[in-house]
């Protein structure tokens, strides 16, 4: 199996090395990926300044936006082209099964970076502003323009889950919009994005431009959040650390993007309950459950609740789980002893909350090395579980019973988090109600969606700004109004 050939960081047009290295493990079966150089915290600082640079030149801002697209489209073909070494380094430093990696990360990634190209290209980004025109003859105006600008040296801090699929979501947008960006991916999968230095160095991006900085702790990402000369952080996580972005950004005030955890809710109304076990399914398939939209807390008329827990701890017991190279298994590890400790934890505290364990709980058998957790299915006796409550980042599923619609729509809301939710409903119109009275960032009747067009991101404390659509391009850019008239 060949992986992606860089072992160091990617700062101001060079590969670079560092005195000290860290390790990449494969969580499937706990073994040695590679040791990575890690960058000393001055060389993030180095590339820090760099972006500043090569902003405030305009060596990337100033180049028209059609050569800009040009430069972009070139920085994914080579992405493209190293296809075969990029989808096995995936599954290697995230043990995630190989059809998740090559569908859901390198197929979506590329097809959602390339649209987002098209999207960028097709809105305006300069236009008149709609003042009236005794307004502006009173003011002795003559033109009254908005104008979109980039907001200057952006650092995208990516997690574990999706690394590449979340670093192109951050980039292309912000490059696309004319900015500098310092990217920092979590250490527990940082290799798939050094082919992002190298689709820069490919395409002949102005130094400076991109850098992508490995570390094995936070004090990069904490440079990062509180350099003046950062000018906007995008970061991919959980709540936790959303949080102390906040407080690390807040003395220069910079602007702040967070999608961060969730604890979304899917509804099964009544004529819809032989839906549940697949939808179940698509909680814990591929991911294991490691995805902050992941509907967690399934909400089922209390009537039928017991045969929804049996039917989805069928569906659970059906799933193969095993390591990425056993082409029968439907869902791989969780990321690390950590993750798996947490899975434990909550599953115990739902117990011990009057929650009932109806399938796994535990870690399966045979698998003796890898950090694998059971599909599990907890029934849960209502919203204030702690299972309920916090989002556990595993395969574990929650099921609550509801006493009519406006009871499921108030458990649903009944959560410190907004992300995402699920309705499904064979009376469309009825399931789109409930999905409009939802407080959350979206919400999928009966469907799913993933497209450049269409934004994605949290109420609450699921973060703050949009990712993709329009929106998310212009989290990237500045509002500038420009006042035009003669010289009296």
């Amino acid at each position: 199996m060949t992986l992606l050939p860089q072992r160091g960081s990617y700062i101001a047009g060079k590969w670079t090395d560092g005195d000290d290295a860290f390790a990449v493990e494969n969580p499937a079966d706990e073994s040695h990926v590679a040791d990575v150089a890690a960058a000393p915290v001055a060389e993030i600082e180095r590339a820090i300044v760099e972006a500043r640079r090569s902003f405030d030149a305009g060596v990337w801002a100033d180049t028209p936006a059609p050569e800009r697209a040009r430069a972009l489209r070139a920085f994914l073909d080579h992405i493209e082209g190293a296809h075969a070494a990029l989808v096995a380094t995936m599954v290697a430093e995230a043990g995630q099964p190989r059809v998740f990696a090559e569908r859901a990360q390198f197929g979506a990634g590329l097809a959602l970076s390339r649209d987002t190209i098209d999207l960028y290209l097709s809105m305006t980004h300069e236009e008149t502003n709609p003042v009236p025109a005794d307004e502006l003859l009173r003011d002795g105006v003559r033109l009254s323009i908005r104008r979109h600008e980039p907001v200057g040296v952006v650092a995208a801090i990516t997690p574990y889950n999706a690394a590449f699929l979340m670093g192109l979501q951050k980039i292309v947008p912000a490059l696309m919009a004319g900015n500098s960006v310092v990217l920092r991916p979590s250490p527990l999968t940082p290799l798939s994005s050094l082919v992002f230095g190298a689709a820069a160095e490919a395409a002949g991006l102005p130094p400076g431009v991109l850098s992508v900085v490995l570390e094995p702790g936070p004090a990069g990402a904490e440079l990062l959040t509180g350099h003046p000369a950062v000018d906007m952080v995008s970061f991919t996580g959980s709540t936790t650390v959303g949080r102390l972005i906040l407080g690390q950004a807040a003395p220069t005030v910079k602007r702040v993007a967070l999608e961060l955890g969730g604890k979304s809710a899917q509804i099964y109304l009544p004529d819809a309950v032989g839906r549940a076990a697949a939808g179940a399914v698509a909680v814990v398939a591929a991911t294991a459950g490691q995805a902050c939209v992941a509907a967690t807390r399934m909400l089922v008329p209390q009537e039928n609740k017991d045969e929804v827990v049996e039917a989805v701890s069928r569906a659970y017991s059906a799933i193969t789980v095993g390591p990425p190279a056993d082409p029968s298994a439907g869902m791989g590890p969780v990321i690390s002893a950590a993750q798996r400790d947490r899975c434990e934890h909550f599953v115990k505290l739902a117990v011990e909350h009057g929650g009932r364990v109806a399938h796994g709980g535990g870690r399966p058998e045979g698998l003796d090395r890898g950090y694998y957790f059971e599909p599990t299915v907890l029934d849960l006796p209502g919203n204030d579980n702690p299972a309920a409550r916090e989002e556990i980042f595993g395969p574990v599923i929650g099921i609550i019973g509801y006493r009519d619609v406006d009871d499921a729509v108030r458990i649903a809301n009944d959560s410190d988090y907004g992300l995402s939710g699920q309705v499904y409903g064979t009376d469309v119109a009825a399931a789109t109600s409930v999905a409009r009275r939802l407080r959350t960032g979206a919400v999928n009747v009966n469907t799913g969606m993933f497209s450049a067009y269409a934004p994605s991101g949290g109420y609450k404390q699921s973060g703050l700004g949009r990712e993709r659509g329009p929106d998310g391009v212009r989290a990237f850019q500045e509002v500038k109004h420009l006042a035009i008239g003669e010289l009296r």
